[in-house]
């Protein structure tokens, strides 16, 4: 992922400013568990030994495959290192753009893949850890060094020598003699430079590197400011009458977390999606259930420090000004120009074709919540604090699912066990604990995998439960990638990321069958980068639009609810049993309960996205919540749902890397409810096809463009037909 580091403009500046794409944890784990204690030295200082400790500044470590020592890190290596990591990207960059040779793609195009290793080494480390584990100390070195990374990424893309060499070698590539995969490395360099404002002039290229810089600095503190809105929130109960309807198991981890925060006799529920999600679901308290929503739906909101309504305009402002910069109308069209849509009227025509039926099936929904509220004797109306609650009631009803019965068959080993084994029939891939891996916090797990011949494919990192260190969500993250110049094949370390909440001790950890599918999901990400197969890192691993990237992800999902993986992995925690199968029927036949609501709450998201991106720089508004108010009536959104995200918490688009792209998951669904059809056809691990999703999706990186890679895997281009049908919005065969 080096090449992250070089290209300075959408998002792909750094990996610094590349943070979290969901919702941040928290900050007050300010505990280093891996200190040094040591004492220096008389005649040393503590700065020397720190120095002559780091990791970072070691050139190999001594760990299984290479892998971080995270057991020898501590918070005072990471600015040292950032340092020395800075000083040695310069140098090498002054050694390609000084060098008095003719340009050639060894001393160019190569030199610039190599670049910045050391620095990418420990950027891998560090924004692992401010997501996964953070602490005061890493929040204070993010707010410090991005700026300075940020401003490293605007020398190397505004750097007029390096342009000249890189159109040099462009304009003479049909005569260079390069394979495929070199043409193909050189004409993005060329692209991404041109998009990076190689082609400004001198004072538009000094303006472009302070929007750079500030857009870098905005979009910490939009994510910061997020994090402490998460953790400014608890519901504490003290009461245990007022715990009614919530299962034993909801009840047990409340009071776990009310006792990891000192409370005594009582009940604790956060923000946390494991935390709010089942105590909307089952708590019968109406007032609690309002209570915690709005915590929830009003984060940055309500002003005072964290209030994030200043950030978010000031991002849309000056991602605007950028992009008119460099000469497009507004950041969507700049974004979507590389992307599989192409351009905002395109996604807007794609958008509209989905966001029609999802909220008629919504409002289908909305009625039938009415009604069961009206056959209870309730005289009020649904609100949207009670969407989770009487949906679940009408679930039950219809399909008498109940989905705390459901979860005593989804156990997180055995899902862990059915994700490998999916990549074990598909491809011969196998999976081998690391005892003795370092890690940075107990409980992470770490696999080597090889393939079938016991060639080692890479590492892989499970992080699976939730803490206050941690961000919301789910998420796969690349601690190496993957490479291979002049034949020296370095192999990927990745990780997954996800926030079950954890088990009383000696107790198993039990999943919603949404969470399985957010573990295959990841686990499909780990496989794209663990798979890559290329020379360059500019295309190996995850690379690729951001409409595309999750396609590898979420077909990977459509294995999880396979009936032949529900039989033979998931069974009861205490018995043993499987599925019986008039369970498994039934929760098959409530797949596409309350999609509607599912639909038509990414959809908002979605949509406010390309609304706030689709703005000129003078069209900006002063009040974040009118703006969002405006947009959200104009598209008929019910009262009774709110987006996914709302604009002063969307850190997927104010503090990621989807900008004008949290589209990205539906349209790979595009993809993956068409790519998953031979497989429902001709069975599950159908070879041929199998080897083909794995030489044109999961192991080609961005080697070609991304439908050039879809239809050699699937023989054709995806229709919406089956993504529809897949959501339940339209019977199979309906046009």
């Amino acid at each position: 992922m080096k090449h992250i580091l070089l290209v300075g403009v959408a998002g792909l500046a750094l990996l610094a400013a590349c943070s979290p794409a969901t919702d941040q944890g928290s900050d007050t784990a300010a505990t280093d568990t891996h200190a040094d204690t040591s004492a220096p030295a008389a005649d040393t200082t503590t700065e020397d030994v720190a120095q002559a400790s780091n990791p970072f500044l070691a050139d190999t470590w001594d760990t299984p495959f290479g892998v971080p020592p995270f057991d020898q890190i501590t918070n005072e290596h990471f600015a040292p290192a950032f340092d020395a990591g800075i000083a040695e990207a310069r140098a090498e960059f002054a050694a390609i753009v000084d060098n008095a040779d003719a340009p050639t793609f060894e001393n160019t195009i190569v030199a610039m893949e190599e670049l910045g290793g050391s620095l990418n080494r420990v950027q891998s480390v560090f924004y692992a850890l401010a997501s996964a584990h953070t602490n005061d100390e890493i929040q204070s070195l993010s707010r410090e060094y991005s700026p300075q990374f940020t401003q490293l990424g605007n020398e190397i893309t505004l750097d007029d020598r390096l342009w000249t060499r890189i159109n040099t070698l462009y304009e003479a590539r049909d005569t260079l003699g390069l394979d495929a995969e070199q043409l193909r490395v050189l004409e993005l360099y060329h692209r991404d430079f041109v998009r990076a404002g190689a082609l400004l002039g001198a004072d538009d290229k000094a303006r472009l590197s302070e929007l750079n810089t500030a857009i870098s600095s905005q979009t910490v503190a939009y994510g910061q400011n997020l994090l402490a809105e998460n953790n400014g929130y608890e519901l504490v109960i003290t009461d245990e009458a007022e715990l009614a309807g919530l299962p034993d198991g909801i009840r047990a981890a409340g009071a776990r977390e009310a006792e990891r925060r000192g409370y005594e006799n009582s009940w604790v529920y956060t923000l946390s999606r494991s935390s709010i999600t089942p105590f909307l679901t089952f708590a019968d308290n109406r007032e609690l259930r309002e209570d915690i929503y709005n915590g929830y739906v009003m984060r940055g909101f309500a002003g005072g420090d964290s209030d994030n309504q200043g950030e978010a305009i000031e991002i849309a402002r000056l991602r605007a000004e950028r992009a008119e910069l460099l000469g497009y109308p507004n950041h969507a069209t700049y974004q979507l120009e590389t992307r599989m849509a192409q351009n905002p009227e395109n996604l807007s025509d794609f958008l509209n074709q989905i966001w029609d039926p999802g909220l008629q099936r919504a409002r289908e929904e909305r009625d039938d919540m009415q009604a069961m509220i009206a056959s209870e004797g309730g005289e009020f109306d649904l609100a949207p604090w009670d969407w989770f609650y009487y949906s679940e009631k009408v679930r039950q009803d219809r399909y008498a699912l109940n989905e705390e019965e459901v979860r005593q068959y989804f156990v997180l080993d055995n899902a862990i066990e059915a994700a490998f084994a999916v990549s074990t029939r598909l491809w011969g891939l196998t999976f081998h604990e690391i005892e003795d891996a370092p890690i940075f916090i107990d409980g992470v797990r770490v696999w080597e995998v090889r393939e079938a011949d016991g060639t080692h494919v890479g590492v892989f990192y499970g992080d699976f439960f939730a803490r206050p260190s941690k961000r919301g969500g789910a998420w796969m993250n690349s601690f190496r990638g993957q490479q291979n110049i002049n034949g020296e094949n370095i192999r990927p370390v990745v990780g997954n990321y996800l926030n079950l909440v954890a088990p009383a001790e000696g107790e198993p950890a039990l999943m919603s069958f949404d969470e399985v599918n957010t573990l295959f999901h990841e686990f499909g990400h780990a496989l794209h980068g663990l798979l890559s197969d290329q020379r360059y890192p500019r295309i190996t691993g995850v690379t690729g639009p951001r409409d595309y990237t999750e396609f590898p992800a979420q077909i990977y999902e459509h294995w999880a609810s396979a009936p032949e993986i529900m039989n033979e992995f998931f069974t009861h925690y205490e018995t043993g049993e499987t599925i019986p199968p008039e369970l498994l029927e039934r929760i098959q036949a409530a797949a596409n309960f309350n999609q509607g609501f599912a639909t038509t709450e990414y959809m908002a998201a979605s949509l406010l996205d390309l609304a706030w991106h689709s703005l000129g720089s003078d069209e900006i508004p002063d009040d974040a919540l009118a703006f969002e108010t405006q947009v959200l009536d104009e598209m008929g959104l019910i009262d009774e749902i709110a987006p996914r995200y709302r604009s002063t918490y969307f850190s997927h688009i104010f503090a990621g890397g989807y900008s004008a792209g949290y589209y990205a998951y539906i349209w790979s669904e595009l993809l993956d409810a068409d790519g998953f059809i031979p497989f429902r056809e001709n069975g599950l691990y159908d070879q041929t096809y199998a080897t083909r999703l794995r030489e044109n999706v999961y192991g080609a990186g961005g080697i070609r463009p991304a439908l050039d890679l879809y239809v050699s895997f699937r023989g054709q281009e995806p229709t919406i037909e089956p993504l529809l049908e897949n959501r339940g919005l339209i019977e199979s065969g309906d046009e």
